[in-house]
């Protein structure tokens, strides 16, 4: 067992996890949660994890660590990923730790990977301005035999290393290009429009073997999800499974979760997406516990010990072959207008027998969002739903995500 896990970056929900396992555990994050941290007594390392320097480094916080006898360290976000792949690196003695840390940060590095291994993936470029992203659809037309008039191949713009939705554009004509694209996008990732049913996985990885794997069932990317995953991607888990394993081995993971996307297509060919190596959004852990009944956010953090037993693993994951009596969703609810003053829960929610909770809080006044927003925006709260039926789970999300709380 891990003599102390450092947990890279601040989470309650995993804070509290840990605390529940009696396992030895110190918080690395910024300064400004060190007051509360004191205050609750949580083993805590300020540190500025936004920066590379001479103070500001992974041997320097190696020697912070040693105090705590940190052994084991744990990415919460995905911006402390290199941190954590740097001090695993050192407690290794395996500087390929570090490397492979950079493949789940750098998406173009990561896609190349992919497709060097063999993985579907589409085509993708790195792109510097507006006129790379023009000539990238031009190829992409191109490739797709185009004819002048009909529509362009749709492109997506992504930054190399940001979290889940965050500066993504879609862009359908050449005159969107130059319409939404600005000179803060680049340089960023070009990449094709993926066919096929999006959905991500959660594989909690022992010694480079998938111990532990969720499907998690996306009713709409950035929205609403439920787990375990629908009758028909439940139907196809050998192939997924598969497919993950093959991830895997290709990025040479032997210790942790990873959290990647697909697209499967009619024709059962799976396309890659992106990979991650952190907590995922949209509260999926925190479903899966639920579902499958383990604490996936204390499982999350000791899965990347090397030194589990078999037996220590069987004690943190669910059983083999374990099947969820109910399935766990939820919604994540965004402001339909910039301007609102109320929150209005409507009655039938409440009279709904698959409804659980919700964290949506009343604004003190009138309140207006910004036209500036990362990804999808802030959700204002999450609507949890349980249920026996995947289907009638999936009109619930379907639903509310389209009923206006906040007017």
């Amino acid at each position: 067992m891990a003599k102390c896990f450092a947990l890279m970056g601040w989470s309650l929900p995993v804070i509290e996890s840990m605390q529940k396992t009696g396992k030895p555990f110190v918080v690395v994050s910024f300064p400004d949660f060190e007051p509360y941290a004191k205050e609750n007594d949580i083993p805590f390392v300020p540190y500025q994890l936004d920066e590379w320097s001479d103070t500001s480094n992974s041997l320097d916080l190696v020697e912070k660590l040693n105090a705590y006898n940190a052994d084991v360290a744990v990415p919460l976000f995905e911006e402390t990923v290199e941190w954590a792949g740097a001090l695993n690196s050192i407690y290794r003695n395996d500087p390929r730790v570090l490397n492979r840390a950079f493949l789940f940060r750098n998406k173009a590095m990561m896609k190349r990977k992919a497709l060097i291994g063999g993985l579907r993936v589409g085509l993708f470029e790195e792109v510097h301005n507006k006129e790379g992203v023009k000539a990238f659809m031009k190829r992409l037309n191109e490739a797709n035999l185009q004819l002048d008039g009909e529509e362009d191949s749709w492109v997506h713009i992504k930054p190399f290393a940001s979290a889940g939705t965050v500066g993504h554009r879609l862009l359908k004509s050449m005159n969107q290009i130059d319409e939404e694209c600005e000179d803060g996008d680049f340089p960023c990732l070009a990449e094709s429009h993926l066919s096929g049913r999006e959905f991500s996985c959660e594989a909690f990885i022992h010694g480079g073997k998938i111990k532990f794997l969720n499907i998690t069932e996306y009713v709409k990317l950035g929205y609403s999800n439920f787990i375990p995953e629908g009758h028909y991607l439940e139907s196809k888990r050998d192939l997924i499974y598969k497919h993950v394993q093959k991830l895997v081995d290709i990025f040479g993971i032997e210790y942790g979760m990873v959290h990647p996307e697909w697209f499967l297509t009619e024709n059962d060919e799976l396309n890659f997406g992106e990979t991650a190596c952190r907590i995922p959004g949209g509260h999926i852990l925190e479903l899966c516990g639920k579902s499958y009944e383990f604490d996936a956010l204390a499982a999350f953090v000791q899965i990347h010990d090397p030194s589990l037993t078999d037996e220590e693993l069987a004690e943190i994951l669910p059983p083999e072959g374990f099947k969820p009596k109910n399935y766990h969703g939820n919604v994540m609810i965004y402001p339909h207008k910039k301007q609102f003053s109320k929150l209005e829960i409507p009655e039938e929610l409440n009279n709904e027998s698959y409804f659980v909770d919700h964290t949506l809080v009343p604004p003190l006044s009138t309140q207006k969002i910004s036209d500036e927003r990362a990804g999808f925006g802030n959700h204002f709260g999450t609507i949890n739903f349980k249920g026996e039926d995947p289907d009638r789970m999936t009109e619930l999300l379907k639903y509310y995500q389209k009923v206006d709380f906040y007017v």
